[in-house]
Order: structure tokens, then sequence, then C-alpha cells
């Protein structure tokens, strides 16, 4: 789901110009994986200097060291894939050792131009805000374009497992990437809102098996779309409606669906246009209220497709809670959500808190999805900060 910061509104509509998805005849060669990966999740295939901007104009240039970074790691089966991202390491703070803070993206939109590396050096990344205040804590920040953005195949949007896999691997790829100067045994941490909340939650269930050896000392969740099947009827037709059909796209291509078979023409071109051409700004600009029933065969709302195989089955595995984070958990969601209750966020602090996690449930009250991300930022950065002291974490269990 978005993560639009108010501050960076102006940013947003100064958004790329629409471009198709890449093919592998003209997506630009860093972004095709190599016929052969390397052995191990995490392992760093290519590297190349990036930039970062904080706006389209290229005024604004973050003072950091910044490498976009393709490296090997696991979708949902445990197949090996490639995914890229970007390291950044601030150059006008020295902590020793430097903590590494995993940015979970919330939604890009699922056009390959819309990976988060490409946007963070064209400066329309509208996450650059709260990136940037991590560098200026000292903190290197590693942030990862997940599965299918800019790399081949449709992005995996709000699949459960992928993103938290990519997002572990991302904090292996920084500290093995050569001339960051990253500690390999170092401090780490997780940090998203929306989209990136539910990334940066999975991250935290799946690193005890996943990544064992990493040191992670806590994770930043903000408005995590925990649970779908409470969220889908809520987002269908709001403004908002374009991210249902993000996700049906995304756990389509997750679970091998085409939804195709589901939508009519019209259903198709949209869909198509979704993949193909828009960011996320774009996209709730050209397809406000967007409606699945207009879009089906049959216009019948498509979120009736939850209640039945394979999707029940489907929406049932991308839920949080069932696992219990092994490192603290700052979770932070608005009452006021328009895109996520915040009733979600509260069942997913009191499901980690029956398995014995320790969380902080912080409430707020900021009108509107967009603008509570201020909220998570407020208090997350501290809460880190105190997290990589070693100060004892407080909990709402």
């Amino acid at each position: 789901m978005a993560t639009l910061i108010t501050a960076a509104t102006s940013v947003l509509a100064l958004s790329v110009p629409i471009a198709t998805t890449a093919t592998a005849a003209d997506r630009p060669a860093f972004y095709e994986p190599p016929a052969a990966l390397p052995a191990h999740n995490g392992d760093v295939i290519r590297s190349e200097q990036a930039v970062f901007y904080l706006d389209p104009l290229k005024a604004l240039k973050v003072d950091a060291s910044v490498d976009r970074i393709m490296y090997r790691t696991t979708d949902r089966l445990g197949k090996p894939i490639a995914v890229t991202g970007t390291v950044l390491t601030p150059r006008n703070v020295n902590l020793s050792p430097r903590p590494i803070v995993a940015f979970a993206p919330g939604t890009q939109g699922l056009a390959d131009k819309c990976a988060p590396s490409l946007q963070i050096a064209q400066g329309t990344e509208y996450e650059g805000l709260p990136i940037k205040k991590l560098l200026d804590q000292g903190f290197a920040v590693v942030v990862t374009d997940y599965q299918g953005l800019g790399t081949p195949g449709v992005h995996t949007y709000m699949n459960r497992e992928v993103q938290g896999h990519a997002v572990l691997d991302s904090l292996r790829a920084a500290q093995r990437l050569q001339g960051a100067h990253l500690p390999a045994g170092g401090p780490v941490a997780l940090y998203g809102y929306s989209q990136g909340g539910g990334a940066a939650a999975s991250a935290a269930e799946l690193a005890p098996t996943y990544a064992p050896e990493l040191k992670i000392k806590g994770a930043v969740v903000g408005a995590p779309p925990a649970d779908m099947g409470q969220m889908a009827a809520g987002l269908d037709g709001s403004a908002y409606g374009v991210f249902f059909n993000y996700a049906l796209s995304g756990l389509g291509a997750g679970y091998g669906i085409d939804i195709d078979a589901y939508l009519n023409s019209h259903g198709k071109r949209v869909t198509h246009d979704l993949r193909d051409n828009l960011c996320t700004t774009q996209a709730l600009t050209k397809y406000p209220f967007l409606h699945s029933r207009f879009l089906a065969v049959g216009l019948r709302p498509l979120t009736g497709l939850l209640d039945r195989a394979p999707w029940n089955a489907i929406v049932a595995d991308q839920q949080l809670g069932k696992r219990r984070p092994a490192v603290p958990v700052l979770l932070s969601h608005s009452t006021l959500d328009d895109v996520i209750p915040q009733r979600v966020g509260k069942q997913l602090a009191a499901d980690w808190c029956r398995l014995g996690a320790t969380v902080k449930f912080s409430s707020n009250h900021i009108p509107g999805h967009i603008a509570a991300t201020i909220a998570t930022g407020k208090e997350g950065i501290p809460w880190l900060q105190d997290r990589f002291a070693d100060k004892p974490a407080s909990s709402t269990c």
C-alpha cells in the first residue's frame, strides 16, 4: 500500500514520463539477471555507482555513497532469483560499527520504471525523505526493489514470504558489498510502512530460520497489511482501488495464476496499463475509485474470488502474526487510516504478544494513511537509536 509523504507530494506530481515495461531487448543491462546465479542468498551479483536525489529536477543531492546492486534471494518456493536494490552510506556521520537499516519500500507500482533503485537516482522516490532521515542518523540504508520491479516478471506485490526474503537478503548483500565498508557482523534493523510494513514484519518473522546470523536489533513496522481478507472489500472501489488490482496481479504472479482469465477487455487494458506504465501516484490519479466489478468477466466484483479456491488459501498464506519475531518490534498505526484499518495492525500486535514477542503498539490520530507515515518515522528513528544502543525495549503486551 502507499507510503506517501505529504511533504513530497509536489515531487510525486513530477514523476517520470510514462514508458512501457522493459523487455529483455530494452531493459537496462544492469537489471537483466545472468544465466547463472551465485551460490548463496545475499551474494552480490553486480554493483555500480549511483546517486540519490530528493527531487526530479536533481537540485537536491544527498551526501551519501550510493551503490545500485543486484543480489541473490529466493522466491516463494525457495528458487534462487535475482533482485535489485540500493545501498546508501552517509558521509557526514561516522558510527562504529555502522548500523545498517533495511528499508522496505511502500507501494511503488508494478511497472519496471517504478523500482526504487531507479527512482532514487531520478529524484522521484516518494520515500526519499524518510530514507534521508535514517542516513542523517549515521545509519547505512539498503533499499530492496523486491521481485519483479526493474527485473523480469510481474512484481509479486503483497507476497509475504518473497518480500521478507528480499529484505533479509538485502542486508546480507549490503554487508558483502565490496567497497561499502559495512561490518559483516554488525548491528542491523528493519524498517517499513504499509507494503513496506508488511515486508518488514515478514522479515522479522522469517529471520530466525532464514537469516539467523543477522544481528537484528529491532523492527519498525508501520501500518502493516497483515490480513488481506479484512482489507480487500474496503479497498475495492475506494480512492485506493488500484491497490486491490495490484494485489491480485502480484499474488497471481507469485502463485502462477494468470488473472487475465478473470478480466473483461476493459479490465485487461486497465490491468496491463497498471503493470506496464504507471507508478503509484500516476495510477491513483488516472484510475481513482477503481472498482473491480467493471473489470471482471460477468461484472461481478473480483473480491468474491478471495472466498474461493485457490485464492482463499493464497490469501491465508499471506497472513502475518502466525510466527514470532525474535526481535523487539515497534508497530505504529493511525486510528484514522483510510487504507489499512487500525484493527488490522492491532490484531497483529496482539497475535505477536500471544506468541511471546516484545511488541510496542503505538497508536496515533493522524488523518489518513498517507500522512500517518510521518508518525512512524518520528517515533521509529529514536526507537531504532535506542535499539542500536542496546537499551531495553518496552512492551505493551
